[in-house]
């Protein structure tokens, strides 16, 4: 099979995507490429590249950019330079799988979160990108939602910012770095906001702020990585259902913060 072919039935799973503006593409390689063996990850770190060429993959399917900008776009710095040589020398075909999995009903990336984080209650899709809202069947408070996601999502540290002793059965999930989440922690009816990582001084000063007046909010940040990859290994798990001929890989990057007790 062709390493576009198998892009394509991916990409079905979206209805009606727009790909003007999307980020979504092959990046390096050739999509023409006989592909039997597909390596999936969150960032494609010059480890991962080396682990996946070593697997022999044909073609490897990323969430985030290869380079330091959400665009892709290579500025020519020494270090993307070096990475550039890496890549072209694996000879392995690179796409980019971000839009999409967000753009797909439900959301893949928070569906492969909430499968692994096993959460009981009632799904809310929403039409906003990388918006899902979910009711808790038993009242959790943030304390105790965080120390959950660590334990089961393997998080080495999970923060939390603003309440966290109050029971609360309303979640919004903004996994990653979406840049309304702002807007979702004010609304009435969100009490714990679910999400990668954001600014300080916005986002958590805000549900801080919150809590001192008295209000029942929090901000659960997981880490971009944490909050993402079980995405990733999700749409590994769909490609092998889709195209069981192929032989797919979830290849882990790894969380991008080392800690003094490591």
């Amino acid at each position: 099979m062709k390493a576009y072919e198998i892009i394509e039935g991916l990409c079905t799973l979206a209805n009606d995507f727009d790909h003007t503006h999307s980020v979504d593409r092959f990046y390096f390689g050739d999509p023409e490429a006989q592909t039997d063996k597909v390596a999936v990850t969150m960032f494609a770190t010059p480890d991962v590249i080396r682990q996946a060429k070593e697997w022999g993959a044909q073609l490897v399917i990323v969430h985030e950019p290869l380079w330091y900008n959400h665009e892709g776009k290579e500025s020519g710095e020494k270090q993307e330079c070096e990475k550039r040589r890496l890549i072209e020398e694996s000879g392995m075909t690179f796409y980019r799988f971000h839009d999409h999995p967000h753009y797909t009903t439900p959301d893949i990336i928070a569906a492969g979160e909430l499968k692994a984080l096993n959460l009981k209650g009632t799904l809310e899709h929403t039409d906003e990108f990388d918006l899902v809202r979910l009711t808790l069947d038993t009242p959790m408070t943030a304390l105790e939602l965080a120390k959950h996601i660590e334990k089961t999502l393997g998080i080495r540290r999970v923060a939390i910012c603003g309440e966290r002793d109050k029971k609360s059965t309303k979640i919004s999930c903004m996994f990653g770095a979406p840049g309304t989440q702002i807007h979702e922690i004010a609304r009435d009816e969100c009490e714990i906001l679910l999400t990668g990582e954001a600014w300080e001084w916005r986002l958590g000063e805000y549900a801080r702020e919150a809590a001192q007046l008295g209000h029942n909010k929090a901000v659960i940040m997981m880490g971009h990585i944490g909050s993402e990859r079980d995405g990733m290994k999700y749409t590994a798990e769909i490609l092998k259902e889709k195209l069981p001929e192929l032989d797919v890989r979830y290849f882990e990057c790894g969380e991008v913060c080392t800690y003094t007790d490591d």
